[in-house]
C-alpha cells in the first residue's frame, strides 16, 4: 500500500491554515513508521515554529503523537498520577514525589528523561544507585507499579515513537523552541502512560529554559489546555527556578539530596514536592502528603521502588556505602550575602565537570557536582564556601570554582521570591 503523501499537510501548516486530526494522525504514523523523511519532518517542524497551532492543532497534534505507538492502559484500585518538570538545577522532586503519591494510595507510572544541556535527567540520577534499573519491560514495568505503586523508567521504543523521532528532527532543524511542538513532544509521552490525572511543574528564572515569566505562563497556559483537551485532569504551576531547588547539582548528590528530605529534611525541596504531591492527590479527591512523609511511609515506598528496581536494600540507611564519592573535593571560596545566581552557569558547571551531557551520547560521572551551595540572602565567609566543589581532578576542581565564583553576585539584593510563583488554570 502506498505510504499517504505528507507535502499537503506540510503546506497546509506553511501557508497558515492549520493542522487538522487527519492531518496529525498521517505525520505521526508517517515520523513513526519511516512514511516521513527527514527532510519532510524537518519542513514540518519549521512551518509549526514559525506559522503556530491553534489549540485544536495542538490537541490534534498530541493525540495522534500519542496514539502513534502503545497507550498504556491500568487497571489498578487507585487513580494513577504522575508529575512533569520543564528541568531546573537541584530539582529532584520526582524521587520524593512518585513514593509519596504512592504512599497516599496513589498510582505512578513515571516515564522519564535524561539530562541534556544544563539540567539534569531522573534518570541519571537513580543511575548513580549501584544496580538500579530504568530501563524495564512493559510486563516488569507494570509488576512493580502495581506491587510498589510506583516506578521511574525510560520510555521504550513503543511508546509515542512518532515523538522520538521528532525530538531527534527538532534538535538538528533548529526548531527545539517551537512552543507547540515542546507541548506535543510532552504530553504524548505522558499521556501514553495512560494517567488519570498530571500536574505540570514549569520553571522560570536564570536556571531554567524559560527565563522570563510571560515564557513560562504561555508555556503553561498551552500545556493545560492541551492535555484537557485530550481528556486528562492537569493542574500546572510556575515555579522558581532563579536558585537551585536543592543545596546540591550532579547525579549522586543530588539523589542523596532527595534521601534526605524522604527522611525528614527541611527545604525548598520538601515544600515543592510536597505541595506538587498534593496537586497530584487533589486531581483524584485524595489527600495526605504532609503526613506520610513525616510518618516516614513515603520512605519506606522508596526503598521498596529502589530494590524492585535492582538496587540495594538498604540504600536509605546507608548512602555512603552504594553512592560514590568524588576524588577530590574542594571550597569555593567568597565572602557577603548572596544577592543574586545565575543558576544555568552552575548546571553548565556540572556538565563541565563530566555530570551532564552536550550529546545524547556522552557517558555522565555520577560522583561529580556542586553541593552546600549557599542560597539567596545567606552570607559567605571564612567558614561557610558558597559551595563545595566534587571533582574527578584537580584540573577540574580549580575551573569549576572560578565559574562558580562568577556565578554568585555578592552584596544587597531583594530577598528571594516565592517558590510557586502562581497556579496556572
Amino acid at each position: 500500500m502506498t505510504p499517504a503523501d505528507p507535502r499537503p499537510v506540510i503546506a497546509r501548516v506553511r501557508d497558515g491554515q492549520g493542522l487538522d486530526q487527519a492531518g496529525a494522525e498521517l505525520m505521526a504514523r508517517g515520523l513513526a513508521d519511516g512514511g516521513v523523511s527527514d527532510a519532510q519532518a524537518a519542513a514540518f517542524a519549521m512551518a509549526v515554529l514559525l506559522r503556530g497551532l491553534d489549540g485544536a492543532g495542538r490537541v490534534a497534534l498530541t493525540r495522534a503523537m500519542r496514539d502513534s505507538g502503545h497507550v498504556l492502559r491500568w487497571d489498578l484500585p487507585g487513580p494513577v498520577l504522575d508529575k512533569h518538570s520543564t528541568g531546573g538545577i537541584g530539582d529532584t522532586v520526582s524521587l520524593v514525589l512518585a513514593p509519596l503519591v504512592a504512599a497516599c494510595g496513589g498510582y505512578v507510572p513515571m516515564i522519564s528523561g535524561r539530562g541534556l544541556g544544563h539540567t539534569g535527567g531522573t534518570l541519571d540520577k537513580l543511575e548513580a544507585i549501584p544496580g538500579f534499573r530504568c530501563a524495564l519491560d512493559e510486563a516488569d514495568f507494570r509488576a512493580v507499579v502495581g506491587q510498589v505503586g510506583c516506578a521511574i523508567v525510560a520510555a521504550g521504543p513503543g511508546l509515542a515513537p512518532a515523538d522520538a523521532r521528532l525530538y531527534a528532527i527538532r534538535d538538528e532543524s533548529a526548531t527545539v523552541g517551537s512552543v507547540d511542538l515542546i507541548v506535543a513532544s510532552i504530553l504524548s509521552k505522558k499521556l501514553a502512560a495512560g494517567l488519570d490525572g498530571l500536574v505540570l511543574d514549569v520553571k522560570q528564572g536564570s536556571g531554567a529554559f524559560l527565563h522570563s515569566p510571560e515564557a513560562a505562563m504561555t508555556l503553561a497556559r498551552a500545556l493545560v489546555e492541551v492535555a484537557r483537551g485530550a481528556g486528562c485532569a492537569v493542574r500546572a504551576y510556575v515555579t522558581d527556578m532563579d536558585q537551585p531547588l536543592a543545596p546540591a547539582a550532579g547525579n549522586a548528590l543530588e539523589l542523596r539530596e532527595a534521601i534526605a528530605v524522604l527522611k525528614g529534611a527541611p527545604g525548598p525541596l520538601r515544600d515543592l514536592s510536597l505541595a506538587l504531591s498534593e496537586a497530584c492527590l487533589g486531581l483524584a479527591g485524595r489527600a495526605g502528603a504532609t503526613a506520610a512523609l513525616d510518618s516516614g511511609a513515603a520512605a519506606e515506598r522508596f526503598a521498596r521502588m529502589v530494590v524492585a528496581q535492582g538496587g540495594p536494600a538498604d540504600l536509605l540507611e546507608a548512602p555512603d556505602r552504594h553512592l560514590p564519592p568524588a576524588p577530590i573535593i574542594r571550597p569555593v571560596p567568597g565572602r557577603g550575602r548572596v544577592a543574586a545566581i545565575d543558576a544555568e552557569a552552575l548546571g553548565h558547571v556540572v556538565v563541565a565537570l563530566g555530570g551532564g551531557r552536550l550529546h545524547a551520547r556522552d557517558r555522565i560521572d555520577p560522583r561529580v557536582g556542586l553541593a552546600q551551595l549557599l542560597q539567596i540572602g545567606q552570607e559567605a565567609g571564612p567558614d561557610r564556601p558558597l559551595a563545595m566543589v566534587h571533582a574527578a581532578t584537580e584540573a577540574a576542581a580549580e575551573a569549576a570554582i572560578a565559574t562558580v565564583q562568577s556565578a554568585y553576585l555578592l552584596g544587597d539584593g531583594p530577598d528571594p521570591g516565592p517558590l510557586i510563583r502562581c497556579e496556572v488554570t
